[in-house]
């Protein structure tokens, strides 16, 4: 007989002893998990760890546990290995969506991401953002991978859907940010999506993917070349991000310093090399104005100081929210025009220049992140995002 919902479950160290025992608790923990929320409520989830000092029980709430029922599978059951007791039961009804109180229960203002001790969301903001990925990108949250490609062009979902044309897209047609899914077993596959132009689209969609805990994020994009030998058609990988975006700064101070992750650069960097291809790693400056050319003095000194290889529109946002986050992220552009070399972006050379890069830097970007997933199956590391109190469940701990 079924257990009923209202009964906690546990997974306790005796069912870590026998691996295919472990799987199958850890299989019935999330189907419990997604009964419980299908069933109108909230799961708690309790985590005691024998081992921990400091934190030795961590608890906390779960909204839409489908969505990254692939993170809940390989969090718990590492945690189960290290000989952690784990309680599931409901905790509360849902809030509804359309709900007066559901925007006091989602206000970030007062939370310390640095003391969340299971999840960085509540469940009210899980459900309202896998809500809106359903909306923006006319897919389930579901269909999304453990890889996110993030780009504001459609040709370079058309090279992505060249590459996989069996490959999920949008069930509805004129979505804000389509999203198309190359899916694999456990969601270890490949998403990419149209978040649009500028740093406004950047935050809120990047805000809205971290609740379902992705492994990487790479900013797939185009970049003006600052430096005289760069040339058309040569790629960038940032080193670091000079913030002029601007749109984080109340939710980040602009002193914390934000980098990619050394890890995917070192992939991009080698798909780079093989390829025979060129490419420069510095900073990229990521502006707010589009028109940044027609007002260069202050942008000009910018650049100088932070001795920048590239600006855009987006790197520097999706990195910031990465590092929010707990999302490993990295920057990968390619130089599309150079205005302070007499090679502003104009109709004739930008289509182009589109027609010959776009399938090349999608199948760059894509073959190293399948070397990420070879080599990290378990997910990259996160330690250089975390606070130092921070235990599992916030991500890997190598």
């Amino acid at each position: 007989m079924e257990q009923p919902l209202s009964k906690p479950f546990e997974i306790s160290p005796v069912d870590a002893q026998n691996d295919a025992t472990l799987d199958r608790q850890i299989s019935r923990a999330c189907d419990r998990m997604e009964k419980i929320y299908l069933d109108d409520c909230y799961t708690k989830l309790t985590v005691s760890r024998g081992w921990s000092k400091h934190n030795p029980v961590i608890s906390g709430e779960m909204a839409r546990p489908s969505a990254y029922r692939w993170y809940l599978t390989r969090e718990l059951r590492r945690l189960a290995k290290k000989g952690a007791t784990i309680r599931i039961e409901p905790s509360r009804k849902r809030v509804d969506l359309g709900s007066p109180a559901l925007l006091e229960t989602i206000d970030e203002n007062d939370w310390d991401l640095t003391q969340k001790k299971l999840f960085l969301f509540e469940p009210e903001r899980i459900d309202l953002s896998a809500a809106r990925i359903d909306h923006y990108t006319g897919t389930q949250v579901e269909q999304f991978q453990r890889y996110i490609l993030l780009t504001n062009y459609q040709m370079h979902m058309q090279a992505f859907w060249d590459l996989y044309p069996g490959c999920t897209r949008p069930t509805r047609e004129n979505v804000q940010m389509p999203a198309y899914h190359m899916c694999a077993p456990d969601n270890s596959g490949v998403s990419i999506i149209n978040i649009g132009v500028g740093p406004s689209n950047a935050k809120n969609f990047t805000d809205h993917i971290a609740v379902l805990r992705p492994d990487a994020m790479l900013m797939v994009g185009h970049c003006g070349g600052i430096r005289n030998r760069q040339e058309i058609g040569d790629f960038v990988l940032a080193s670091g991000y000079m913030r002029a975006d601007r749109v984080l700064d109340e939710n980040l101070p602009i002193n914390v310093p934000i980098t990619p992750n050394d890890i995917l650069n070192g992939y991009l960097a080698s798909v780079l090399d093989e390829a025979g291809m060129t490419y420069r790693l510095g900073t990229v400056y990521t502006t707010v104005d589009r028109n940044w050319e027609f007002a260069l003095q202050g942008t000009l000194n910018d650049l100088r100081l932070s001795r920048a290889i590239g600006i855009d529109m987006e790197s520097a946002t999706v990195a910031t929210n990465g590092f929010r986050y707990r999302i490993p992220n990295a920057t990968f552009l390619c130089v599309s025009d150079k205005p302070l070399h007499g090679k502003p972006k104009l109709p004739d050379s930008a289509v182009e220049f589109y027609r010959d890069t776009q399938r090349k830097h999608i199948g760059l970007a894509i073959n190293a992140l399948k070397r990420a997933s070879k080599d990290w199956p378990r997910g990259l590391p996160t330690s250089s995002i975390r606070a130092p109190d921070e235990p599992l469940m916030g991500g890997p701990m190598d």
